[in-house]
C-alpha cells in the first residue's frame, strides 16, 4: 500500500491569493517591431526617398479657409526633404532600417553619382554640409530607437524627430569645428560662425516644421499598418 502524501506546507493566506497576479499581467506589452526583411525593405526605400527628397524644396501653403478669398500661396520653408526621409524612414522602419539607408546614401553619393545637393565624389568630404550628411546615420539611429520604444503616439514620435534631429546638428557642428578649425583648408572662426548660421540657425524653423509633419504622418501609418 502506497503512503499517503500529506501537505506539510500552509496554505496561502487570503490576502496573498488576492494579490498575487500573473506575471504577463504586470509587464506592459512592448511595441511590435518589424521582421527583418521589412527592415530591409525600409532601409531600400528610405535610400531612394533621401535620394529624391534631395532635390525637392519643403514648402506650405497659406490657410485653407483663405483660399477662397487669396488663393492657394505657396511659401518655401527653405529647406529640402532629406530630413523628412531620414525621420519618417526611422519612425516606421526602426533604426537599422534608417541608419542603413543614411549609410547607403552617403556611400553612393561618395562613390561618385551626384545624389548629395552640391554634386558628389570623394572631395565631399571638404564640403561643411557633409558632416550633416553624416549626422543622418546616428539622427535615423536614435529617432528609429525611441520611436519603437514606446507605444505608438503621437507625442513620442515627434520626441523621437526632435532627438533624432538633434544628433544630425550635433554631428553637423563637430565637423564644422574640426574643419574650419583642425583642417588646413579651414576657414577659421569667421567660416565656422558663417557656416553655423547657414546650416544649423537659419533652416531650423523650417525643419521643425517638417519634425510636425513627419510625426502625424508616421503616427498615421503605424497605425494603419498595426506596429
Amino acid at each position: 500500500m502506497r503512503p499517503y502524501l500529506v501537505n506539510t506546507q500552509p496554505p496561502p493566506s487570503r490576502r496573498s491569493r488576492r494579490t498575487r497576479r500573473p506575471q504577463s499581467a504586470r509587464r506592459p506589452p512592448a511595441t511590435r517591431s518589424p521582421s527583418v526583411p521589412y527592415k530591409l525593405s525600409w532601409a531600400l526605400i528610405g535610400l531612394f526617398l533621401t535620394i529624391g527628397g534631395t532635390f525637392v524644396v519643403a514648402f506650405i501653403t497659406n490657410l485653407p479657409w483663405k483660399w477662397a478669398e487669396e488663393g492657394i500661396q505657396v511659401y518655401s520653408l527653405n529647406v529640402n526633404y532629406q530630413i523628412a526621409a531620414v525621420l519618417l524612414v526611422a519612425c516606421l522602419g526602426g533604426p537599422l532600417a534608417g541608419s542603413l539607408a543614411q549609410l547607403a546614401y552617403i556611400a553612393v553619393g561618395l562613390s561618385g553619382l551626384q545624389v548629395f545637393y552640391l554634386g558628389g565624389g570623394i572631395n565631399y568630404v571638404q564640403e561643411p554640409a557633409f558632416g550633416y550628411l553624416l549626422g543622418f546615420i546616428p539622427g535615423a539611429w536614435l529617432c528609429g530607437l525611441l520611436a519603437f520604444k514606446r507605444d505608438v503616439q503621437l507625442e513620442s514620435l515627434a520626441y523621437s524627430c526632435l532627438c533624432g534631429l538633434l544628433a544630425i546638428h550635433v554631428t553637423g557642428i563637430l565637423y564644422l569645428i574640426g574643419l574650419h578649425l583642425f583642417s588646413a583648408i579651414g576657414g577659421g572662426w569667421a567660416a565656422l560662425w558663417s557656416d553655423f548660421l547657414n546650416l544649423s540657425v537659419h533652416i531650423l524653423p523650417g525643419q521643425l516644421a517638417i519634425v510636425c509633419a513627419v510625426s502625424v504622418l508616421a503616427y498615421i501609418l503605424r497605425r494603419l499598418m498595426f506596429y
